[in-house]
């Protein structure tokens, strides 16, 4: 699956953030280093959440704007 990765340089390197999954985030001191790292993220990320959401069950609430 690909996610969509936004990269900032900063004066430290790079920061990657992926807009789709909240809280993943991941740095390297070269884009492809910060690419790198944002991939294990992901991969991480999603294995948490899958284990968190294990027995869960998926409710929707409607929230006026």
């Amino acid at each position: 699956m690909k996610y969509p990765v936004l990269i900032h340089k900063s004066k430290f390197g790079y920061d990657a953030h992926v807009p789709s999954l909240p809280g993943c985030h991941s740095q390297g001191d070269t884009e492809r280093e910060a690419l790198q790292n944002i991939r294990d993220a992901i991969a991480v990320y999603l294995q948490t959440d899958a284990e968190l959401l294990r027995g869960a069950r998926m409710r929707e609430v409607e929230v006026a704007v």
